[in-house]
């Protein structure tokens, strides 16, 4: 779950179009929680320390628990620490492409014959090596000039044609064996309410929420996952990948510019590639390439587990030991990143037109995950948001510049983004919130924070820590994001941490990271004749991307044509409504509208599908 072209005519069937929307409404939740908070909070609760147990198998796979017997459920994860900064120039994507391949099944999961599913995968191989090899010489055609796209439909030959049709009658075949989405359904008929996962540069999180009494059917799953997966449809299954691509990247108004953005911000780093992969990289991974990269990093020394609810933890620890100590430990350890970033010597600038609101993104080179400038950089983000920050107060509501203004400092495993993206408000111009930016920048530096100011953000990191860990589901989830980038305590010492920072921390980190030499401006400008889309104003608070990313998944769902699938994506909503912040709930909201406008318009369209009798 993340945000080329279309390819083979577009999607086979409407539920891939349903995954990607719940996805990436799932991806809007996610960031919901880790999004910068609005307003300052005054008098925000402590949030006590979480109470971790923490044992490891004898393979090297790690269990953090946080017993909730108060609960009726168990929130559960696993975490593989791989995402695409482990990935190099003709695999990427394949991080995020085994987050899809991890949902095909296994021995006993999805297929009706398991002997003659793999005798079809490996058939399908020795198809895939032929094209392999048309496609090199398609690639050298188009070196020298021959063709214009090696993999543009219209350029291929005879016999790939018939290599790919011979390989399309092996999908086929199998999907005949197959039991579509019988993991889900397992999961459902046990009481599962959550099953979903998200890639990033830095890992890959697979969730889950179950009754407290079905617990052991997670350790079963997950582990058969792990112990015998079938990577079944692993070259029909790019087809899912471009339509996310499409919707998350290629549909918003920004998405190739900001894709673009990374690959020049990034010089040496692997950040520089996105998640998703490059299309081209996708058309060619081969199945033995991904059974290597799944030995190297889904191995349980590579793994870490982590559960908050109702449980028993010796028992637990008994379920672990059974089910996911059947694993075998890898012979050694995943290899690390190695290449830093190398030092930008001069600020980058990109200019785009695009079917949007002109708008302003500054991107400046920060510290990695558990750095200690990296809690000054959250308070300065702190300083600078919200209805009382100054980003609203100077140029939003102060100068009229922008409609919507919003910085944060990231933190990822190897490296650092802090970033300030700001939309104009009526004839301003990207160059007028850039010096705005730059003023406000200059105020930072030269005088110190007063301190009510710092005292209202790090009692709103307070609030917001409550807040995070208060929740199970997202506790879950908190855990196992910190506990990929280096050190789940980190929830047990950033309020304290944060509260340590000073004026003059904020002025240091300000002077040190804020270096033009050490930025990327994009410019974001109105392409000619294109008019502005009116933004729901439910969205109107949201992040520029975050809205444009929901604005994209209502285009899509205003395309499914079934109405189950989409009960299935208002089902999930509803499971974890009661999860989203107060400021997400009016998108939320607006989209749970979306969703029924829709179900509407088909039951309009087919009442006698739905008991109402009449002609078509």
């Amino acid at each position: 779950m993340i945000w080329p072209r279309e390819r083979n005519g577009g999607l086979q069937d409407g539920s891939r179009s349903v995954a990607a929307v719940r996805a990436a409404l799932f991806a809007a939740l996610v960031a919901a929680f880790v999004w910068p908070a609005g307003g300052a909070a005054q008098g925000a609760p402590t949030a006590a320390a979480v109470p971790v147990e923490e044992f490891e198998l004898d393979n090297g796979m790690r269990f953090l628990l946080v017993s909730r017997p108060e609960l009726t459920t168990v929130a559960a994860a696993w975490v593989a620490h791989v995402g695409s900064a482990n990935e190099r120039p003709g695999i990427t994507g394949l991080a995020h492409f085994f987050e899809h391949m991890m949902f095909k099944g296994t021995h006993t999961i999805g297929t009706r014959d398991i002997e003659r599913d793999l005798e079809i995968i490996a058939e399908q191989e020795a198809v895939q090596e032929k094209i392999r090899a048309e496609l090199r010489e398609q690639r050298r055609r188009y070196r020298l000039g021959e063709i214009d796209d090696p993999y543009d439909p219209a350029h291929r030959t005879d016999t790939l044609n018939a290599l790919r049709a011979e390989f399309q009658q092996l999908v086929e075949e199998q999907r005949e064996l197959m039991v579509k989405d019988e993991l889900d359904k397992v999961y459902t008929d046990g009481g599962g309410t959550s099953l979903n996962a998200f890639t990033s540069n830095d890992f890959t999180v697979y969730i889950n929420q179950l009754p407290a009494n079905r617990l052991e059917l997670w350790f079963w799953l997950e582990s058969d996952r792990l112990l015998n997966p079938v990577f079944r449809e692993f070259y029909a299954e790019r087809d899912v990948v471009y339509e996310e691509r499409r919707l998350r990247t290629e549909s918003t108004p920004t998405g190739r510019y900001d894709e673009q953005a990374d690959a020049m911000f990034w010089q040496s780093h692997p950040y520089s590639w996105p998640v998703i992969g490059w299309a081209s990289d996708l058309e060619v991974i081969s199945k033995s390439q991904a059974d290597e990269f799944f030995a190297t990093y889904y191995a349980p020394n590579n793994l870490s587990a982590v559960l908050v609810g109702n449980f028993d933890p010796a028992e637990v620890r008994e379920l672990a030991e059974r089910y996911f100590g059947r694993l075998a430990r890898a012979e050694g350890a995943a290899p690390d990143v190695v290449t830093l970033e190398a030092e930008q010597l001069a600020e980058k600038r990109m200019t785009a037109e695009c079917d949007c609101q002109p708008q302003l993104q500054v991107r400046y080179h920060a510290v990695p995950f558990g750095h200690g400038d990296g809690y000054a950089l959250d308070v300065v983000a702190g300083v600078l948001n919200g209805r009382t920050g100054r980003l609203y107060e100077q140029i939003v509501e102060g100068a009229q510049l922008a409609s919507s203004a919003a910085a944060f400092y990231e933190a990822r495993k190897y490296a650092g983004v802090f970033n300030l993206r700001a939309e104009t408000k009526g004839d301003a111009t990207p160059e007028q919130l850039l010096a705005a930016w730059d003023g406000i920048v200059a105020e930072l530096i030269a005088e110190p924070v007063p301190e009510d100011e710092l005292a209202k953000v790090k009692n709103r990191v307070s609030a917001d820590t409550y807040r995070q860990l208060r929740d199970p589901f997202f506790l879950m989830i908190q855990l196992a994001i910190m506990d990929a980038l280096g050190d789940w305590r980190y929830l047990n010492t950033v309020a304290e941490r944060t509260n340590e920072v000073t004026a003059e921390d904020v002025q240091r980190v300000a002077a040190k990271y804020f270096e033009p030499s050490s930025r990327l401006v994009g410019l974001y400008y109105r392409k000619e004749g294109t008019e502005a889309t009116e933004t729901p104003s439910e969205l109107e608070t949201l992040p520029p991307e975050m809205r444009t990313a929901l604005m994209s998944q209502a285009e899509a769902i205003a395309q499914i044509e079934d109405p189950a699938q989409l009960e299935t994506v208002l089902q999930q909503m509803e499971a974890q409504s009661a999860q989203v912040p107060e400021e997400m709930r009016p998108a939320l909201d607006w989209m749970r509208g979306v969703i029924e406008g829709r179900l509407a318009e088909l039951q309009a369209e087919s009442p006698e599908e739905n008991g109402e009798g009449g002609e078509q």
